[in-house]
């Protein structure tokens, strides 16, 4: 008989970007014993490893098929890609990896939590990082590469020689958080293939003897004695099995994920949980609340010069800037992508788009269990663009893309307008474009709040408010989106909560 092994220590569940951190930090330590329970496959398809393939997996066995309810600005459901499998959305995103600006989390403060300001999550970035720009403040030695496109696509240079000729700064590190401007951006691409966080942090660690993985596996529900979590009940290979952790349970699903597996233990809003069936174990009201994302509106343009095959990530430029002169920080993101994206006006064969968004939206949502059945579909709602204030960024960043594509740099691409068109011009017209043909930048966070007010979900520890050995380390926690693509920050979550786990 083989010798039993001792009880884990920690269990993650959701082996995404925050799992896979946790789980490789914590093992550092051999007398830590790590369960890492993730939904997904370990075998995820081949089109993951080759970035130009990455729109085609939202709708693979990678990703999880989730839509929105039927939107309010736009009268239709809306697509919210995320990762299914080791690596979570890491391995089906853009591969984009740029902290938010600083003035960005400011504001996560405001609910009470402390120890959170762009300042304090500074190292835990670098920690994620080696930087090949070689800027000021970037990481010189962490398990991820980040790093321009190699080489950049000449439209999409042509498009950043338009935004300098039309007097916006030339950043030279619009990654680090603290320039605006326009700027290749740094991406999770080395030597020509994807690097997700199960290849930079998990793969090193799958050695040790310490570390276990299960995949294939959902989290049904925690399990409590008295008010202290002690497990996971989860369901693998058609069985269901109990995880027990004689430390603590830490929940890294995402912000769609870890909301629910909380809701379907009795943690969250009664008027949530009795519909579905659930009886209320801890009634905690702003689990599933405060649900928002980045929308993003694109202007697509048709070229006569043919546009360069996309070898990346198809989006490498990208500015941040101000959509009023008294704004707090920039709240406004446009990139430009090397492909035309499909629009509701007429079909591109040959162009690019300008995608504008919003990156500090007022609009907030929210998310709910349909069933205490863990495999039947969620509620999700962020109601897009309900908040006037949203559209009134959008529709700066769409004259500024239009200033933009009028430029000298791109005249020699023959560059012609196609969606929303030169007839829409008013700003109802363009609002009203911005409000219907939408779509999600697939960066949901929110739904389990930091800080220490009544509608906080977990404390300023990450720990889950009222309950004992439960954090939550995502991008659930985020008070308020970051002004930016929102993977580098979850990362620098997860460090801090391998630090935060270690210390306790």
């Amino acid at each position: 008989m083989s010798p039993q092994k001792p009880p884990h220590d920690v269990v993650i569940v959701g082996g995404g970007s925050a799992g896979c951190v946790l789980a490789a930090r914590l093992t550092e330590d051999a007398g830590t014993r790590v369960l890492l329970l993730e939904a997904g496959s370990s075998a995820l398809p081949d089109a993951v490893a080759h970035p130009p393939a990455w729109p085609s997996l939202a709708a693979s066995e990678a990703g999880w098929g989730d839509t929105t309810v039927v939107q309010q600005a736009s009268g239709a459901p809306v697509a919210l890609p995320r990762g299914k499998g080791l690596g979570g959305s890491s391995a089906i995103n853009a591969m984009v990896f740029a902290r938010g600006h600083r003035t960005g989390y400011d504001s996560w403060g405001a609910h009470g939590a402390t120890g959170w300001t762009y300042d304090d999550l500074l190292p835990y970035f670098q920690r994620t990082e080696t930087a090949t720009s070689g800027a000021p403040g970037r990481g010189t030695m962490g398990p991820l590469t980040v790093g321009p496109a190699e080489p950049p696509n000449e439209v999409l240079l042509a498009c950043l020689d338009g935004a300098v000729e039309t007097g916006h700064r030339r950043a030279f590190d619009i990654s680090g958080g603290l320039e605006e401007g326009f700027a290749p951006v740094d991406l999770n691409i080395v030597a020509g293939r994807r690097q997700s966080a199960a290849d930079a942090y998990l793969a090193p660690a799958l050695g040790r003897p310490n570390l276990d993985v299960v995949t294939g596996a959902t989290a049904h529900r925690l399990i409590f004695e008295g008010t202290r979590c002690v497990g996971v009940e989860y369901g693998a290979d058609g069985r269901t099995h109990t995880a027990t952790a004689a430390g603590e349970v830490v929940l890294t699903a995402g912000t769609i994920g870890s909301a629910l597996i909380l809701q379907r233990s009795g943690i969250g809003a009664q008027d949530d949980l009795r519909p579905a069936g659930v009886d209320v174990f801890h009634e905690l009201p702003g689990v599933g609340r405060n649900l928002h994302d980045h929308p993003r509106a694109n202007l697509v343009h048709r070229t006569q010069r043919p546009v360069p095959e996309g070898r990346n990530n198809h989006g490498e430029v990208l500015g941040t800037l101000r959509s009023t002169a008294d704004a707090e920080g920039p709240d406004v993101q446009i990139i430009f992508i090397d492909i035309p994206l499909p629009n509701p006006v007429a079909p591109v064969q040959n162009g690019f788009t300008i995608g504008i968004s919003p990156m500090r939206p007022a609009s907030r949502g929210s998310l709910r269990i349909s069933s205490a059945d863990p495999y039947a579909p969620p509620v999700i709602d962020p109601r897009y663009f309900t908040a006037q204030e949203d559209v009134r960024a959008v529709l700066s960043g769409i004259a500024t893309a239009r200033r933009i594509a009028r430029s000298a740099a791109l005249a020699g691409w023959g560059v012609e307008e196609v969606s929303p068109g030169p007839t829409a011009v008013d700003e109802k017209s363009l609002a009203d474009h911005a409000r219907r043909y939408f779509g999600s930048y697939c960066h949901p966070v929110g739904t389990c709040l930091m800080g220490e007010d009544a509608m906080s979900v977990v404390d300023s520890g990450l720990r889950v408010r009222g309950l004992d050995g439960l954090r939550v380390a995502d991008a659930s926690v985020m008070p308020s989106i970051t002004s930016s693509n929102t993977n580098a920050t979850v990362y620098a979550i997860a460090e801090r909560a391998a630090d935060l786990l270690r210390s306790s």
